[in-house]
């Protein structure tokens, strides 16, 4: 059944058996050995403080020993599997420079169904066996979500997952209290296990999972054509905006992954990444050899670099250097190398090769270089092929350094060394630039080799961070049969449920009624049917006749209560008592005008539905995205009967 509900089509791919699937398996075995061994590490240590007998001391000590290396070998073997980057990228036969991607976060198995049917039988005062059902629905949800596919469907699966959560915390997830369900995540990197009770730890963990999902779908891409690289920078931009959308809003995280030191060196990792796409959209599409033209792409080869560099110093930050794999930082130093060395050849190609040379060629030189090299102005260098020639010469000098540094420290990596097309990118480079500074080599040449200036970067896209929008993948709350939002959620609280027998008198029903979803009664008149019967201001009719209305419109309950026989009508009603303090957003909605209002109040729903404005509608922040709540109350006109 599981499988008929969410295949693989559907964004789930539990079966699959490709590298990136089996890749994902041997991850979750490794991070449950890690977590079978934190657990003997943690009773060994207990025992160790707990005992006065020496020989018991030693050994504990002894046993904690073999665990603390056992825990090393098992770090360092998922390291291995995180550094796997090869697994993730594009199929193509191009030769690009390999893309890093991130591995997802695994989560252990969470049984919701006590709990769920626990609450909705003590605060919904509802028979949980009716919404069964809906369970069962939403744990297949989350298994679902375990092993998204990596492409747009797998991305749409665990937002559906991510918008889902939003509406249990709205229903089971009261302030200051839990369900004492405990969420188990595992670190993407560590695989060190992490476990808390908030549900805002789910939805953290989920939203990682979203960033790291687009990583992969980014180096996947075949980057040989401009529509890859397009769809490539994409991935990288909404990786970024993931990850930096989670360290805006969530703080105090249990696992290193998710702190905002690991969440800020990832955004800037994504963003490098990004540059780096860019730089090859540039060389691809610029299909002359204009002499300004070789310039912008030295200048956009820098860009790269810099963008790389930063991202080298976050990493080598104390909350960040000890975490994050050798073989990323090895990576990310090789291309700030391997880049820096490419904007030298390039300005190299534009010197010696690029004889003609207008107006704004000698502008684009004037401005390449971060300080003027030394020797005959700029201007002068440009009229005489000579003086071009030792430039040129000079740049390719700092390429060829540049080149080998690269070299050196990639063959310090073993992860790397196992790279076959990333060694054959960084060899073919340097074999291109070797070549050419032979060919500009003369035996005639005494003269010492000028020192040639940094290139100054520059680019023509800077890279954007697309933040997540959660819209794009529309939800309905599985457990809508509860009621409405507005009234049924944890943060309310409300009376049993009364029953109110209404006989229409010659006066009529004596009430008002207002709102829908559910109706309000807005008012009573004193001495009427209504008021004799029990009803009050502020009753909310759940069921007329036993029929379920939570959901019903103004006029379908007008509709009710006007075909009532002479025996009367059977009225279900509750008084809502309270909401809890809680951050409220309402949406006041004037033509083409949306004002929103922020209104921290513990008011109940009877001071909303007063409001004057009869076509606004009820919205509830939920991490940076909107939802529309049926604050249905404040539709339509109130009826008197």
């Amino acid at each position: 059944n599981f499988f008929k509900l969410f295949p693989a089509s559907c964004g789930c791919d539990p079966c699959s058996q490709t590298q990136r699937s089996k890749l994902q398996h041997r991850r979750a075995r490794i991070n449950q050995q890690i977590n079978k061994e934190m657990r003997m590490r943690a009773g060994a240590e207990n025992l160790f403080r707990a005992t006065t007998n020496n020989k018991v001391k030693e050994t504990v000590a002894l046993e904690l020993s073999f665990v603390n290396s056992n825990l090393q070998l098992l770090k360092e073997e998922l390291e291995e599997l995180n550094s796997s980057m090869e697994v993730y990228q594009t199929e193509s036969e191009a030769i690009n420079v390999p893309m890093i991607p991130l591995g997802l976060k695994e989560t252990k198995e969470v049984d919701l169904t006590v709990p769920l049917k626990e609450y909705i039988c003590e605060h919904y005062r509802e028979d949980s066996s009716l919404f069964e059902k809906e369970i069962k629905e939403f744990m297949e949800l989350r298994q679902a979500m375990r092993t998204p596919s990596r492409n747009e469907a797998g991305l749409e699966l665990l937002v559906e997952y991510y918008n889902q959560l939003y509406y249990l915390d709205q229903r089971f997830f009261p302030p200051h209290r839990t369900l004492g369900v405990h969420f188990h995540w595992y670190d993407s990197l560590t695989g060190v296990p992490s476990c808390q009770r908030a549900l805002a730890f789910e939805k953290g963990s989920v939203l990682f999972n979203v960033g790291a999902l687009y990583t992969q779908i980014g180096a996947r891409q075949d980057r040989s054509a401009a529509a890859g690289i397009d769809r490539a920078i994409n991935a990288f931009q909404r990786a970024a905006g993931a990850f930096n959308f989670l360290k805006e809003n969530f703080s105090n995280a249990p696992s290193l992954d998710m702190s905002g030191p690991s969440l800020c060196m990832l955004v800037r990792l994504m963003i490098a990444q990004v540059q780096e796409c860019v730089f090859e959209r540039v060389t691809l599409t610029t299909q002359d050899t204009h002499f300004t033209s070789q310039l912008q792409v030295a200048q956009e080869a820098a860009r790269v670099s810099d963008v790389y560099s930063l991202v080298l110093q976050t990493m080598s930050q104390p909350l960040v250097k000890d975490y994050v794999p050798f073989s990323w930082a090895s990576m990310v130093q090789v291309k700030a190398e391997h880049f820096r060395a490419l904007s030298h050849y390039y300005a190299a190609v534009a010197l010696c090769d690029r004889t003609h040379c207008d107006e704004e060629g000698e502008k684009a030189l004037l401005q390449l270089h971060v300080s003027n090299p030394a020797g005959p102005p700029l201007s002068q260098v440009l009229r005489d092929p000579e003086e071009r020639r030792k430039l040129g010469k000079a740049h390719l000098r700092r390429a060829l350094i540049r080149h080998e540094e690269a070299m050196r420290v990639h063959g310090l990596c073993k992860i790397l060394r196992k790279m076959d097309i990333l060694q054959e990118v960084l060899s073919f480079v340097h074999k291109r630039s070797l070549d050419k500074y032979s060919e500009m080599d003369r035996e005639d040449d005494f003269d010492e080799t000028a020192e040639a200036p940094e290139i100054h970067s520059q680019t023509q896209q800077k890279p954007d961070i697309i933040p997540p929008n959660f819209s794009t993948v529309q939800v309905t709350d599985i457990f809508r049969r509860l009621g409405p939002l507005s009234v049924f959620c944890a943060r309310a609280r409300w009376g049993p449920v009364r029953l109110v027998c209404l006989q229409r008198g010659e006066g009529g029903l004596g009430l008002t009624l207002r709102g829908d979803s559910p109706v309000l009664v807005a008012g009573v008149v004193p001495g009427g049917c209504a008021e004799e019967a029990g009803l009050r201001e502020g009753d909310y009719i759940v069921a007329v006749d036993g029929e379920n209305c939570k959901w019903a419109k103004h006029g379908e309950v007008v509709h009710s209560l006007k075909s009532c026989s002479d025996r009367g009508v059977e009225l279900s009603v509750i008084t809502l008592h309270t909401h809890d303090t809680q951050v409220c957003f309402i949406a006041l909605h004037t033509h083409e005008t949306q004002v929103v209002l922020c209104v921290c109040s513990s008011v109940s729903l009877l001071n909303w539905n007063r409001k004057k404005n009869r076509e606004g509608g009820g919205v509830t922040k939920r991490l940076g995205s909107t939802f529309s709540l049926p604050f249905g109350n404040l539709g339509d006109g109130e009826s008197m009967y």
